[in-house]
Parts: C-alpha cells; structure tokens; sequence
C-alpha cells in the first residue's frame, strides 16, 4: 500500500482495529477537509465515521517497515488510550549525499523529541516536541512521586503512527476544540492527564496541567509511601486516594504506552525534499526490502561504455545513450537519456528526456520534463512538465512552468 503526501485526512489514513487482528477495509471513503484545520481537526470532521473500539492513525508520510499488527497488539496489550511508536532518530545521510536543494536546503535547527518512559520501557511518561524545548525540560511532580524512576530519551523520533482508544480520543476532541494537531495537542494532553483521574483528584488538590506542579496529598505521608511502593512496576498507574473514612482505595487511571520499534526497522518521515532523496536511496541500498520491483528494471538499454552504480534504480522502459554514468540515483520508468550524461544523488521521475551531455546532481526531476543539451543542474527541483534550454546552467533553483 502506498500513500502518497496528499492522501485522505489531511496526511493520515485511519485503520479500523477489529479482533484479533487489524483488518484492512478494501473500500476506502475519501474525505475533504480543508487544509489548515490539522491533523486533530481532521480526525474531529470524520469522527462520525469512527465506529470501531480502538484506531490506528498512521501519518500519510511515514515510510516504514514497523508492523501496525505489533503497535496493535502492545495497545491491547495494556488496554492504553494511546500507543504511540517511537523510532530510532534516523542518520542523516553521507556528505556525498547531496544538500536538499532550492528552498528547501537552508539548514534549520536541530528538534529533537524529549520522551520519558518508565525502567521497562512500557509507558509514555513525557513528550515534549522539538518546538516547546528550551533550555530546561519541566516534569510533573506528582508523576515522579508515581513512577519512583524516568528514564528520559533525547533518540526517538515520534513516528506518527498511534493506536487510541476511540471512545476518549473523541471525548478530548469534543472537550478540547482548539487542539489542531494529534502530536503537538491530543498526545502530549493524555500523557499529562494521565496520572489525574476524578476519584484520584477527590484526595489530590488540582493542578495545572502546562506547569510544574507541586502536589498536595492528605495524609501525605502515607499517601506519598503507598505510591512509592507501586513505582516501577507495571501497576504504577493505580494511585491511592483517601476515602471519608480515611482509609486508602485503589484507583485506576488510563495508560499511555510505547511501542519502541526495534534499531533495525526502517522508519523515516518523507517530510522534506532531502528526505525524499534519502528514502529513494535508501530503497535501492539498506531499505531494499521495502520494494515490490527489480532495482533494474526489465531489458533495460543501456549504451557501451555507460555503468550503473549500486545504490542506484533504473525504471522499466528506460533508455541510456553512450558512456553514461549514474551514481547513487533513481531513474523513472520510460526516460530517455542521451550519450556523455552523469547523474549523481538524484530522482528522475517518469517520462522525462535528458539530452546529451548534460550533469546533475543532487536533483529532483519531475515527470515529463525536459532537459536540452549541456544543462547543468546542481541541487535543483525541476517541476513536471518544464523544459530546460540547452547549455543552461542552474545551482540551488526551484524551475517550474508559470501556472495561467
């Protein structure tokens, strides 16, 4: 199954989960939403579509091999409201690798995802994401107090792909109408809010949910020790309220869990025109498991003296003229390219007509472009359908046809 960036909802796709196993609907109801509302607020215009006990939300970007079935099973598992499946933060690619190209090339600052997660790395404690860190990381207090220990990870990338609970997904929706965005809102509030329950808030004063609390407990010493007791264990989550009589009572409260893929599951985010470069690469080299194709594609015609590197696909149909060279690359189905070309780092798409003796590097070119005699193009997208005059010569330019 392939999703492209502009899928239903917005970039996600929901899959129903029935038991025992998830089950993939052949028909597929396509929704319009408009475009700035989010990844929450889309969820929130087809709510009424949403009938199964539990979902699965997976972003429209996501290229992974990490099985929905296992992010599944490990919601069940702990009956969570959430699970969310973190992954190794991906190696940015090699120096030969090529810079991102036009706009998309200047260089913005590292975000790194700040996750806290009990010792046996079960439950979701902390999120924050990379646009809310600073220079200090506040925690709950009283989530402390439950846990007893946090184990704090600066490696895993949130991947976009979450399990929840349909009942109180579409409760925090319904409460929370200003929540646009599942990673930055809906998330980050169940993990807070989830050590706070309504029997537990009748012995416990109630805090802010955005601030470094300081808990009150009645009787706090007991109260303090009694959840002690329970920390770092897979019970942490029944906290101790006082009833009238004085005597404590056990109350549950929801689950927020992890499903940590393992280190050597395929999990990038096509986010960025370098990550699309990335990925590419990746497919035909350490990824190539993900691809239902051959690298090389069926009778390919290749001209004397022209090679084809690893790491590299050449498309079904395709035609290379005389002493070509191709590096690192991603050639289309039905491209026509001439004699003495190179093409290094870089996705040609389908359809698309290189003449002779022209370079590129680190590029992306659409389908049915173009490209004359003796172009150059060095970190460049080149939109579908433009054409490039001979002997040009562009770095770091976005070229597209002016729409009418």
């Amino acid at each position: 199954m392939m999703l492209t960036n502009r899928c239903t909802l917005r970039n996600s796709t929901c899959l129903h989960m029935q038991n025992p196993l998830i089950t993939y609907v052949q028909s597929i109801s396509i929704a319009a939403v408009p475009e700035d509302i989010g990844t929450a607020g889309a969820l929130r215009a087809i709510s009424h579509y949403l009938t199964a006990k539990d979902i699965l939300v997976v972003s429209g970007d996501l290229v992974s091999d990490v099985s929905p079935g296992a992010v599944a099973a490990t919601h069940r598992r702990h009956d969570a409201v959430v699970t969310a499946t973190l992954c190794c933060v991906p190696i940015s690619g090699s120096s030969e690798s090529g810079s991102s190209g036009g706009k998309d090339k200047t260089k913005k600052p590292g975000r790194y995802n700040i996750i806290g997660l009990d010792p046996r790395k079960q439950f979701l404690l902390h999120i924050a994401t990379g646009a809310e860190i600073e220079k200090d990381t506040r925690l709950q207090k009283h989530l402390l107090h439950a846990v007893g220990q946090m184990e704090i990870r600066s490696d895993l990338m949130d991947a976009h792909m979450y399990a929840f609970k349909r009942s109180v997904l579409q409760e925090v929706l319904d409460r929370k109408d200003t929540f646009q965005s599942l990673k930055q809102d809906v998330v980050p509030y169940l993990v807070r809010s989830q050590l706070k329950s309504e029997a537990v808030l009748s012995g416990i004063r109630q805090a802010e949910e955005d601030g470094n609390e300081k808990v009150s407990f009645p009787n706090n010493q007991v109260m303090v020790s009694q959840i002690l007791a329970n920390a770092s264990t897979p019970s942490f989550h029944e906290l101790y309220s006082m009833d009238a009589d004085g005597s404590a009572q056990t109350r549950k409260t929801h689950k927020c869990c992890a499903y940590i893929a393992s280190s050597s599951s395929y999990c990038v985010r096509l986010n960025s025109i370098q990550a699309f470069m990335d990925i590419n690469r990746d497919v035909t080299g350490e990824a190539d498991h993900l691809l239902s194709d051959n690298v090389i594609g069926p009778s390919p015609k290749l001209g004397t003296k022209t090679t084809v590197g690893p790491h590299c696909m050449l498309g079904e149909g395709s035609e290379m003229g005389d002493k070509c060279q191709v590096k690192r690359s991603v050639i289309g189905r039905h491209c026509r390219i001439g004699s003495h070309v190179k093409v290094v780092n870089s996705v040609v798409m389908n359809h698309v007509t290189i003449g002779d003796g022209c370079i590129i590097q680190g590029s992306v070119i659409c389908s049915n472009v173009q490209l004359l005699e003796r172009v150059v193009l060095k970190d460049c997208q080149v939109g579908a359908g433009f054409v490039v005059t001979a002997g040009s010569e562009y770095k770091g330019e976005s070229l597209a046809r002016k729409e009418k």
